[in-house]
């Protein structure tokens, strides 16, 4: 499984380079032209690092920082801009981003600031409860070392409830961690996803609890 780097940017030409030397090193890209597309390509491609222009069309790279680190587990976002003011290095630390380029830079250092945040991030971890197994770099989950198949938004279901270790998530906490904006629209999308991940959970999705008028947990209680 390749490492994945979502690019948003909204300059053709500095996407396209940086689209072909992450292709080149290895990375399997995306490329976003503005924050709310950013936003949608990340909820089924689930990237690892993020590389963000600060001054977006539509959401800007806050806002869009913000939203990813709610959302995703464990990604890593690289701000590339031409802010340099420390009070706006400050804004996008405080955003969830975890490194800063400024432009115009060299390829060699995105690549290599790119490789330092996949290496801090520990993507190669596991979650494990009861006889349930997930590889969240391979989005890969097993049920006694047997593997078993899930969706895009199946495996984010189930990642998010895995890593609360036995706490309670309530439907809006899944809206959010899961679906993003577009959940919102439909707030039923929980307990369709709840009912799909127990059948495929089979006899282990005793551990899928539900908690009458809360939301749902997954322990082995």
């Amino acid at each position: 499984m390749k490492r994945k780097v979502l690019i948003v940017e909204d300059n053709p030409q500095i996407a396209r380079v940086l689209d072909l030397e992450l292709s080149h090193e290895g990375f399997e890209t995306r490329v976003a032209q503005d924050g709310e597309e950013a936003l949608k390509i990340s909820r089924e491609f689930v990237p690892h690092v993020v590389l963000l222009d600060i001054m977006l069309p539509k959401l800007d790279g806050f806002a869009v920082a913000k939203k990813l680190k709610e959302t995703l587990n464990d990604v890593g976002i690289i701000a590339l801009t031409a802010k340099t003011k420390l009070d706006d290095k400050l804004e996008g630390f405080k955003s969830g981003m975890d490194d800063y380029v400024t432009k115009p830079f060299e390829i060699e250092e995105v690549l290599a600031r790119v490789e330092a945040l996949m290496n801090r991030i520990n993507l190669g971890d596991s979650l494990e409860i009861g006889d349930v197994k997930i590889k969240p770099l391979e989005m890969r989950a097993f049920i006694n070392d047997v593997e078993i198949f899930l969706t895009p938004t199946e495996f984010r279901l189930l990642q998010e409830l895995m890593k609360a270790k036995g706490m309670v998530l309530s439907k809006e906490d899944l809206l959010e961690r899961v679906w993003g904006f577009d959940g919102w629209e439909n707030p039923n999308v929980v307990e369709v996803y709840v009912n799909y991940l127990r059948r495929k959970l089979g006899k282990a999705s005793k551990m899928l609890k539900t908690v009458r008028g809360v939301g749902y947990a997954f322990r082995k209680d």
